[in-house]
């Protein structure tokens, strides 16, 4: 006796983004392929995190939100409730800064919202493989470029340099004076000037050149 083939289930997806319009763009674009299926949107935030853990859905495409880090933060919550998805988040720039605490909170992918359509596409199917994806192509190498992420970390950790004091570091290496740094960061000199002590105190430098060595020879701004 034969039986017909069963037709696979559609890939359950959440939609979280502190934009109305773009949360309802996404889901009509979406729609257009009958093998996914928008179980939930929500904007950022506790209620975004219930909806993930109330929906159990296969992926969760993880937009934007008002405060910096909250896409971060809301991996990190998920994590540690112990949800299982498969997260992509969808990025303005892919070089922002949170885009690797974001693959080292467990997001399996990392899109440009400027991406084509059929990027996105691809990107949902890869990832429900079990592969990672980054930008507009599958990342097979990511494993490898997690390890060295981490692993500079913890260098930069060993002196206990804040965000802040990297990105100042980052910009001292750079050439920039103190007046160019706040400007780049948008911040008072007066402002800069105290983060320069600090970083000067913790690593024990004496002059920017000698900061500027000593972050070169430690690597301690290959992820800044």
């Amino acid at each position: 006796m034969s039986y017909p083939l069963r037709e696979p289930a559609p890939v359950r997806i959440v939609i979280t983004d502190a934009h109305p319009i773009f949360r309802d763009g996404l889901r009509r674009l979406l729609e257009t392929d009958p093998g996914l299926q928008i179980v939930g949107e929500a904007g950022a935030g506790a209620a975004a995190v219930a909806m993930v853990r109330e929906m159990a859905p296969d992926i969760l495409l993880l937009g934007s939100a008002p405060a910096a880090g909250s896409a971060v933060e809301m991996l990190r919550q998920l994590a540690e409730a112990g949800v299982s998805v498969r997260t992509i988040l969808l990025v303005r720039s892919i070089d922002m800064p949170e885009v690797a605490d974001a693959l080292q909170f467990g997001a399996h992918g990392v899109l440009s919202k400027d991406s084509a359509a059929e990027v996105l596409f691809a990107s949902i199917e890869c990832v429900m493989t079990g592969q990672f994806w980054v930008g507009d192509e599958p990342a097979e190498d990511i494993a490898a470029g997690m390890r060295r992420f981490v692993a500079a970390r913890r260098q930069t950790q060993r002196f206990g340099l804040t965000r802040r004091e990297q990105e100042i570091l980052r910009a001292v290496a750079d050439g920039d004076t103190n007046k160019e740094v706040g400007r780049r960061l948008a911040i008072s000199e007066n402002t800069v000037k105290r983060h320069m002590l600090h970083i000067f105190n913790k690593v024990g430098a004496s002059s920017r050149v000698e900061l500027a060595l000593f972050a070169a020879h430690h690597r301690l701004l290959d992820n800044v």
